[in-house]
């Protein structure tokens, strides 16, 4: 074995690091490295300054040549020799640089490439780390090494992802079913809400029915009565009217008294009570619309009149004092309104506004065109052009403007309002929220963009923008 070794490194040694093959017309440069003559020359072919050895890239000083014949009869040993399996092994594995016909046998750090020597010469590689490739494979395979761990934890921890995602699809169908089940439970007790809601307004319908077809009886005996007692006093009068004349004259102050006394009785006329039915809170589409499109909307004191109020956190304002404010374009000269901080040109929004039991107020949107300052002393005070809004005028009269006033006749006295506006659609919509009936819907084209709008009136109650956690 040792003698196997001995002649492999002789071998080795007898063999030019640039081409792997047997030493021809061997040469020793200035570090000590022995190469064949026509190698070490093509490597230093094109270099003028500095050359350096392909094996340990120590910089020669001159390009200068030792001829090492003992070298060469060395090698002329080394042929004769038995060729070594593992050289033989080493040799059948080279592989070639396809440009320089040189086998690669070094390695650039920072450009991750294998090199024949005369590449690593090369200005593309002259100021790089360039090393042998049998030690460059030593690192990088401990870097691998080390790789492979976290690459094995990475594929555990997907493995891991993929196992949960899998659960998730099994834990998806049990929550869909489990939410089917909720929503057929939601609908059944819905239809039964229904069921027992038609049954209630159908008996209270029959129990009205019953009252009024008895009152509308009792009506036509009173009339009937009516009827036949002037039907007797007809032919009494027909009976006096041929009789003499004293006799005519003494019946004729009782003729007189029972005819002014005979009074028909008033004509009985029904009206249904109203029997709409009234969703619950849970069923009403209003709730959605609170949860989707409620924005948090701010007053603007630059476009409040002068003797309006507005709070610290421009939710609250109020009717009172006049104050010195700085002349503004925005502000209102006409009567104490107020806008919102933001105007909405697009998408859909709600907010509400509570107004207590304050007798005058006004809520809605507006655009630029609305008055700001009196141009017409005669103009009405509701006919405002640029302003959708609904308002209580006295403690009895709410009314819808615009263009044109409409009455609004509201069956709860509404305390707070909820204003959804839908600029998609073209609508702005006026809800009572202490029956969350919808009050009035106004339909046009806005054509730009719209603010909130607030007019307190002159009295000193405030006006109030609930805040999101409000509605809750």
């Amino acid at each position: 074995m040792e003698l196997a070794a001995a002649l492999a490194d002789l071998q080795t040694e007898a063999s030019c690091p640039i081409c792997l093959g047997y030493l021809k017309n061997p040469v020793t440069i200035y570090c000590g490295h022995n190469f064949c003559l026509p190698c070490i020359s093509e490597s230093w072919k094109d270099l003028k300054v500095s050359f350096p050895c392909p094996s340990c890239h120590y910089l020669c000083p001159h390009r200068k040549f030792q001829n090492n014949f003992q070298l060469g009869n060395l090698t002329e040993v080394a042929k004769l020799l038995p060729l070594r399996r593992s050289k033989r092994k080493r040799e059948e594995g080279n592989v070639m640089c396809e440009k320089h016909k040189q086998v690669l046998t070094v390695f650039c750090q920072k450009d991750l490439e294998v090199l024949c020597p005369q590449c690593s010469f090369s200005a593309d590689h002259q100021q790089h780390y360039v090393w042998p490739i049998e030690k460059a494979a030593v690192y990088h395979r401990k870097q691998l090494e080390r790789h492979i761990e976290l690459w094995k934890e990475r594929v555990e921890q997907i493995e891991k992802v993929i196992t949960m995602q899998a659960g998730k699809s099994v834990e998806l169908k049990k929550k869909v079913e489990h939410r089917k089940e909720e929503i057929k439970s939601e609908f059944e007790q819905f239809m039964l809400f229904l069921q027992n809601e038609q049954e209630t307004i159908l008996r209270q319908l029959q129990d009205e029915e019953r009252e009024i077809s008895a009152k509308v009886n009792e009506n036509l005996a009173d009339i009937s009565e009516h009827a036949s007692a002037l039907k007797y006093l007809l032919k009494e009068i027909e009976s006096k009217h041929i009789k003499s004349e004293v006799e005519l004259l003494t019946s004729i102050k009782s003729i007189y008294h029972r005819y002014k006394s005979l009074k028909c009785p008033e004509i009985f006329s029904f009206q249904f009570k109203d029997y709409s039915c009234q969703l619950p809170p849970q069923y009403s589409g209003l709730n959605k619309i609170i949860k989707r499109f409620q924005v948090d909307v701010l007053l603007d004191p630059e476009t409040a009149h002068r003797k309006l109020t507005i709070s610290e956190d421009k939710k609250t304002v109020r009717y009172g004092n006049m104050q010195k404010l700085p002349h503004s374009p925005k502000k209102f000269y006409i009567w104490p309104a107020v806008l919102g901080a933001k105007g909405y040109s697009s998408g859909r929004q709600y907010w509400e506004v509570e107004v207590k039991d304050k007798p005058e107020w006004i809520l809605g949107v507006c655009n630029e065109s609305l008055p700001r300052r009196k141009k017409n002393q005669n103009q009405p005070f509701l006919v405002k052009e640029g302003l959708w809004g609904i308002g209580r005028c006295s403690h009895t009269s709410y009314i819808a403007f615009g263009a044109k006033k409409i009455n609004l006749l509201p069956k709860v006295i509404p305390t707070k309002i909820g204003i959804f506006l839908d600029t998609e659609m073209g609508e702005v919509s006026f809800y009572n929220l202490n029956d969350r009936s919808l009050l009035y819907t106004f339909n046009d084209y806005f054509g730009g963009a719209l603010w909130p709008y607030f007019y307190t009136g002159t009295e000193s109650r405030p006006l109030r923008i609930c805040t999101i956690t409000d509605s809750e």
